[in-house]
């Protein structure tokens, strides 16, 4: 909104915040792309082209990484970087639609179109982070229990090293390996903040950790002291993860709610409709959720599902849902 004393806009603001940004990298990367993709041709008058494509233009171009990020194919100098994009395209934990082991693909598809750079954010991601694409952990097809062991030694591996992990699914049932690769490295409690049309904590589905469930064996249930009918399930919560500080945003779908509408009402976890939303209003709602999932922790876990939004602009999510968020409200 505008400045209350000078009337100045927010994007002419964010324009001057983004002026005094160093504009080091686009110049080494330019240099970067003359030197390894030689000289265009002489009738190009542009001499920051090259002959062949090596950065992040044109969009349609190029090899494949997160917005033109570095690819660290040596996982081994992953901790050179400060946030890494990783994909886990496993989708054999959906019930309905399959299709979201697509997804890391897809999002590095669009994101070729994008540059960091945003006036209405006030800032340029490209210059003030040290991005990678680490590439996607080998899931194993068919077998979630292996593909949980898989997706959660590697997160740990990024997260140990100071690096900040962005994942990118799959399916919602990769939400409990996920956060298990985190939380042994956090000293202290983890809030988690989960956007969904569905609560996705119900104990198991069709007698498998399906994507309706990883909230279930994510957070921490005191008084289950047993673990014997779970056969090779032998993570009934982790012991940093507590339900109080589990906000679920955006609930309200037609599938598949009973079975984890009696384990949310039993653990207490804060279960925030879209009425709710659109009733606070998005800026008051977000504040309720970061000061719930917040409260006596040390770290935070936001976990988005693509199916929070209105299946009419999604309409190929695994679950779609009416009555979801719009895009503004979700960004």
């Amino acid at each position: 909104m505008p400045d209350p004393k000078t009337g100045e806009l927010r994007g002419n603001r964010n324009l001057q915040r983004l002026a005094r940004i160093s504009q080091k990298k686009q110049e080494e990367s330019l240099k970067r792309e003359l030197r390894l993709g030689l000289s265009a041709a002489p009738s190009v008058e542009d001499r920051t082209i090259s002959l062949f494509s090596r950065g992040p233009k044109p969009a349609f171009a190029g090899i494949n990484t997160f917005m033109k990020a570095p690819y660290c194919e040596d996982i081994r100098q992953i901790g050179k970087y400060e946030a890494a994009f990783i994909g886990a395209p496993f989708d054999m934990g959906t019930t309905y639609r399959p299709g979201a082991r697509f997804g890391p693909q897809a999002v590095r598809r669009i994101s070729a179109l994008y540059d960091g750079y945003s006036i209405d954010a006030g800032v340029d991601l490209t210059e003030e982070l040290d991005l990678c694409d680490a590439g996607d952990i080998f899931v194993i097809p068919s077998n979630l229990e292996k593909t949980f062991d898989q997706v959660s030694k590697a997160v740990s591996y990024v997260y140990e090293r100071g690096v900040f992990p962005v994942i990118c699914g799959g399916d919602h049932s990769l939400g409990f390996p996920n956060v298990r690769g985190v939380a042994p490295h956090i000293r202290g409690n983890v809030g988690i903040i989960h956007l969904d049309r569905h609560l996705d904590i119900s104990e198991k589905d069709m007698d498998e950790r399906m994507h309706t469930t990883p909230w279930y064996w994510t957070t921490h249930e005191p008084n289950n002291t047993t673990h014997a009918r779970h056969t090779r399930m032998h993570d009934v919560g982790l012991p940093n993860c507590h339900p109080k500080n589990l906000v679920q945003m955006g609930i309200g779908g037609w599938y598949g709610a009973r079975p984890g509408a009696l384990v949310a009402r039993r653990r207490g976890t804060s279960v925030m409709t879209v009425t709710d939303i659109e009733e606070l209003g998005v800026d008051k709602a977000a504040e309720m959720a970061l000061g719930l999932a917040w409260e006596g922790c040390k770290a935070v876990y936001l976990s988005f599902d693509i199916d929070s939004v209105d299946a009419g602009f999604v309409p190929g999510t695994g679950s779609p849902e009416p009555g979801g968020l719009l895009q503004w409200p979700a960004l």
